[in-house]
């Protein structure tokens, strides 16, 4: 499976979320109706209600009913991490169709079903999923706030440099893929 609309779409909701909640003294106002998040950023509102849905069954958001009602970050951005948010969205993280996760957290080629059948790029993909997990484990809901603030304040003619990005470059460059096919497998896991 790769990245979907639904991925995409959601991750902008979580920003927008995350936006208004830290431009809002002590939280208060951080409450945003799913329309306006739709009208600003061009989404269609029925779609965004189906991705609130699942977002909010996993836990990264919350809503509140009423005139004042809308949608709020469940806990502080720093905590979301996108991994939670594109599995909320998109299930389980596969570069193509025929990998995926089994239950024992390993990775599997359903090409592979039959024993005397070996993928003989099952190693690519493994490795390729692992990155792709890793990244979305290391980047976090503020990490991409402070992306996107640091690009407005740049388009604005601030000249800000994009220094706030260094710890998420930095936390990906630290962390290397393993070197053998068993080390793969396990840390894709």
């Amino acid at each position: 499976m790769m990245f979907s609309t639904k991925a995409e779409y959601g991750v902008r909701v979580m920003v927008e979320l995350a936006r208004r909640a830290a431009d809002a003294p002590h939280g208060a106002g951080s409450v945003v109706p799913l329309a306006e998040i739709a009208e600003h950023d061009g989404m269609p509102l029925a779609y965004l209600e189906h991705l609130v849905a699942r977002l909010r069954k996993a836990g990264l958001i919350d809503s509140r009913r009423g005139s004042r009602g809308g949608y709020m970050l469940a806990r502080a951005a720093e905590h979301i991490t996108m991994a939670e948010v594109v599995e909320a969205l998109e299930g389980s993280i596969a570069p193509i169709e025929c990998i995926s996760q089994s239950a024992d957290g390993s990775v599997v080629c359903s090409r592979e079903l039959d024993p005397n059948h070996v993928c003989p790029t099952k190693l690519l993909w493994t490795r390729v999923r692992f990155s792709i997990v890793r990244t979305l484990r290391e980047t976090t809901l503020a990490d991409l706030l402070a992306g996107h603030e640091t690009q407005t304040l740049a388009a604005a003619g601030n000249g800000t440099s994009t220094a706030t990005l260094a710890p998420v470059a930095a936390r990906a460059t630290a962390t290397t893929l393993p070197s053998t096919p068993q080390q793969t497998a396990t840390s894709a896991a």
